[in-house]
């Protein structure tokens, strides 16, 4: 099994160098040595979030803490191109199912988006708590993948804001189940933003679909089967990750 991968504040490993010790504690810290129970000896690695990385092993295990000695230190580069996913808010968690699925197969930033079609509505205290649950599923998913980069939560966004990123992004691309488009046959841009929209369980309205196609973006299919808008995503994000960074 792999090293489990643990999370220190931004800039805690700006300044250490191989040989040197960094204390874990902390929520992370007593979950690494009371519920991973992490021994002396093991393996670990600690990121920053922000692609700063160490990779060691366990010096010491303390009362909700540990110690490990840094073996080797360094910087995960940023993803080029990247990948962002809007993703359309829906019910029943199906939404931060998509997020936890697409971090983990590669997506770089995730738009959360109130789409005319969406059951679910953000709004003051309970659109505070939307964000702040997204967040922490696209942490521990990032977690999970051993990424030393957590994807970035956008504010949420309305028709008005979509329609801006797809024009800003270098390839902007909408799953839609009536495309004649597959996404397979796609040329992926060699660096820059590919920006993908996804819909809600009553899909993307003709409106929002006119719109974005004439801000620049393509609609585009997996195949023959409709997917639900917790594994279309996700499905396209793997399809994506597999022709450029895992080829």
């Amino acid at each position: 099994m792999s090293a489990p991968l643990f999370f220190v504040d931004d800039g805690a490993l700006a300044a250490v160098a191989v040989g040197e010790a960094v204390r874990l504690d902390g929520p992370e810290g007593k979950h690494a040595a009371t519920v991973t129970r992490l021994a002396v000896g093991e393996e670990i690695l600690v990121a920053d979030g922000t692609g700063r990385q160490a990779h060691g092993r366990v010096s010491a295990v303390g009362r909700g803490e540990l110690t490990l000695t840094v073996e080797e230190i360094g910087d995960e580069p940023a993803a080029d191109p990247r990948f962002t996913l809007v993703q359309a808010l829906a019910k029943g968690d199906r939404d931060l199912l998509a997020i936890e699925v697409g971090t983990e197969l590669g997506v770089d930033e995730v738009v959360p988006w109130a789409a005319a079609r969406s059951v679910v509505v953000w709004r003051g205290e309970r659109a505070a708590k939307g964000q702040a649950k997204w967040e922490r599923t696209v942490r521990a998913a990032t977690k999970q993948a051993r990424r030393a980069r957590v994807p970035a939560i956008a504010p949420l966004a309305d028709r008005r804001a979509v329609l801006e990123r797809v024009a800003a992004a270098g390839l902007a691309l909408v799953l839609h189940e009536e495309a004649t488009e597959p996404l397979a046959s796609v040329d992926l841009p060699p660096s820059g933003e590919v920006l993908l929209v996804v819909g809600p369980e009553g899909g993307i309205s003709p409106e929002e679909t006119q719109a974005m196609v004439g801000a620049g973006a393509r609609t585009v299919r997996l195949g023959s089967t409709v997917l639900r808008t917790s594994t279309a995503g996700a499905a396209a994000i793997a399809l994506l990750s597999g022709r450029s960074r895992w080829a």
